[in-house]
């Protein structure tokens, strides 16, 4: 029987994919085999030896220690899409937030409480502060053509704007779902000078952290509209404050509060809200689950964000998943160990991703014990699983 540790409220109908009768469940089982976790920060978690695979119900893994699950060869997965509609619904209101001024007008509207019959007139005259623009016939610049940022397009564009998107790392399945009316930019900075509004749909690393800063701000179109569903702290918080008094930046509306920007004119904070439906809560379980299942059952690699998609049928009665490192002779180490004991490979599946790799050896018959631990004896290899 398998362990599973939640870590957070995982949807029941996403718990209920893993049968009673393989699978034990709850947020206090020893020795799990498998953690699904949403939010919860597992940087000071101790990782059991048992653990063979994490599932975060959700896109992002910051809050998952990756170098220390390479270092043991634990598969880390992820739901990219599961909740792409969600933020997308949530990036579109962004829009006309950052256009309309509706929430600020909101806020006015309650400070008329106790008028009584003053209230249409002093509407009338106070409304006119609340004015802003339509999205009909503007330009919207989409940097991040991942699953969420390809859903924007598509409908920015049905919404009548004209839609510019970039990515130098568009995948062939992304470039496929967008809308052929979306043009295509050659960098970033084509963007930033022509584009009324911009939508921002990129991962957070040390590489891109702080990136939307200054330079940024100096080369956008001056008075422009600025989404930021992704992650706070991509923003310099710093130099958006001083763009914003200067007007080259009108709005910013952003899924990630901080404290430096409350109660600034021109701000709309939302409280990360973008993936809070239950939809979206169900569809990143049902995900989760399903992988992480697949993984410990079949040894199928699907959305691991640590190792190589690796997935292939059985071919034959037991199933050898290695987790290595990608150095040269490995598969031949491998493969000699077999034959060494005179087992017959029936198939072998091999895939690398950077550093990592993973090895899924089929054979029929018997397994000898020994064979286990002269594989995970081999250096480089980090995990050895029988199924």
């Amino acid at each position: 029987m398998y362990k599973i540790q939640t870590l957070n409220s995982i949807s029941a109908q996403g718990l209920a994919q893993l049968s009673k009768d393989q699978y034990e469940v709850s947020n206090t089982v020893a020795a799990p085999d498998g953690i699904l976790v949403r939010s919860a920060d597992m940087h000071k978690v101790e990782l059991p030896h048992s653990l063979a695979a994490i599932a975060r119900a959700g896109a992002g893994v910051n809050n998952i220690p990756l170098d220390r699950c390479n270092e043991s060869g634990i598969v880390v997965f992820n739901t990219p899409g599961a909740n792409a509609n969600a933020v997308k619904e949530l990036v579109i209101l962004g829009l006309l937030l950052a256009s309309r001024k509706v929430s600020e007008g909101i806020l006015w509207a309650k400070t008329l409480k106790g008028k009584g019959d003053e209230v249409a007139a002093l509407v009338e005259k106070g409304k006119g502060q609340f004015a802003g623009p339509e999205l009909l016939g503007k330009k919207l610049g989409v940097v991040g053509l991942g699953a969420i940022g390809v859903m924007v397009c598509n409908t920015a564009i049905r919404l009548g704007m004209e839609v510019i998107g970039f990515d130098p790392y568009l995948s062939v399945k992304n470039a496929w779902g967008l809308d052929t009316r979306t043009h295509l930019a050659r960098s970033a900075k084509e963007l930033y000078e022509s584009c009324d509004y911009l939508s921002f749909h990129i991962p957070l690393t040390p590489e891109t952290a702080g990136s939307i800063n200054k330079t940024v701000f100096d080369a956008v179109k001056p008075g422009v509209r600025i989404m930021n569903f992704a992650r706070g702290e991509l923003v310099d918080n710093t130099d958006l404050i001083k763009t914003l008094e200067s007007e080259q930046v009108m709005a910013y509306v952003t899924d990630f509060p901080a404290e430096a920007l409350l109660d600034l004119q021109g701000v709309v904070c939302i409280p990360h809200l973008g993936a809070s439906t239950p939809e979206s809560e169900e569809n990143c379980a049902l995900m989760a689950v399903r992988q992480l299942a697949d993984y410990l059952e079949n040894g199928n690699i699907n959305n691991a964000v640590n190792m190589p998609t690796t997935e292939s049928p059985w071919g034959g009665e037991r199933r050898v998943c290695v987790v290595h490192q990608n150095i040269p002779n490995m598969i031949s180490s491998i493969s000699a160990l077999f034959s060494a004991q005179g087992i017959n490979i029936e198939h072998l599946t091999n895939s690398s991703r950077g550093q990592m790799a993973y090895t899924m050896v089929d054979i029929n018959g018997s397994l000898p014990p020994s064979i286990p631990r002269e594989l995970a004896a081999i250096e480089g290899i980090l995990r050895v699983r029988v199924l």
